[in-house]
């Protein structure tokens, strides 16, 4: 893919390898399926068979798309990337629900392992203590790479500057591109691949505001936009649906985005950001 050769030609250039690979060697598919409560099973063998090969479940709650991969795993579970986490800190509560994973999906290794939503308000030293727990596991054979999910972009700049996890989840979309000023340069030259998610901001760049004379972005449109820094290896997508994620899978076939189509987006996402005041999701610069 167009890329996954970018990303190739990038870690060649600092002599570094940011890309994620499945336990067969091959590399991450640069759309990722994320679990949601309501979500058609089928979507799993629909995404693994269109190319998709890593899949996302924040928690348990999810019972179909569990099902539903756990039966994927069973068949090719050398070619899949399981990825999953935690907002626990506490190293009994992490490992309980790892063995949990490991046993709803008959699996011995979960992929990436995500201390997830590291915040401000998180105690610095808890933070350190689960990350080390996930890397004894890893030590151990029971996670492959370690995550660390946030929103705030001085902790993911601490995060990758210190290289204290594998792979960095970071919120990146139209609306919000500061990330592209420090987060993800840093994410290249420490050779830390980011997971791209809320790549649609909740849905909200699909709805066309009242003043915006052009048609709203697709959901293909802010997948490309998302892919485009270098730094990314994936965007997560969260269908609910075979309909959706079919329309969403044709991100894999579609080419980079052009400069004219940068430039438009980049001017949708300042216009639908507004003063950054009223919205949940703008509440972190």
């Amino acid at each position: 893919m167009r890329h996954q050769s970018l990303h190739a030609a990038i870690a060649d250039f600092f002599d570094i390898d940011m890309e994620l690979k499945t336990i067969a060697g091959n590399p991450i598919s640069c759309l990722g399926l994320a679990s949601r409560r309501v979500q058609e099973s089928a979507c799993i063998a629909q995404a693994f068979e269109a190319g998709v090969n890593y899949f996302f479940f924040y928690n348990l709650g999810s019972e179909r798309f569990l099902e539903a991969l756990k039966l994927l795993a069973i068949a090719q579970r050398e070619n899949l990337c399981i990825a999953t986490g935690s907002e626990q800190r506490s190293s009994t509560t992490l490992r309980e629900y790892l063995d949990q994973v490991r046993k709803t999906l008959a699996v011995d290794v979960v992929d990436i392992f995500f201390a997830q939503y590291v915040s401000p308000s998180d105690n610095p030293t808890e933070v350190a203590a689960a990350l080390e727990e996930v890397y004894e596991w890893k030590a151990q054979g029971y996670v492959r790479y370690v995550g660390v999910s946030t929103h705030n972009r001085a902790i993911a700049l601490d995060m990758i500057q210190n290289q204290r996890c594998d792979v960095l989840m970071h919120r990146y979309n139209m609306a919000h591109r500061k990330a592209e000023v420090d987060v993800l340069p840093t994410a290249v030259q420490t050779g830390i691949p980011v997971v791209a998610f809320t790549a649609t901001r909740w849905g909200t760049l699909l709805r066309s505001p009242a003043d915006w004379p052009h048609d709203p972005s697709s959901a293909t449109d802010c997948y490309r936009f998302s892919l485009h820094p270098s730094a990314i290896s994936v965007v997560l997508t969260s269908p609910a649906n075979l309909t959706e994620l079919t329309a969403n899978l044709s991100v894999l076939q579609t080419a980079s985005l052009t400069s004219p189509e940068l430039v438009h987006w980049r001017q949708y996402g300042d216009f639908v950001y507004g003063n950054g005041l009223d919205k949940f999701e703008t509440q972190w610069l």
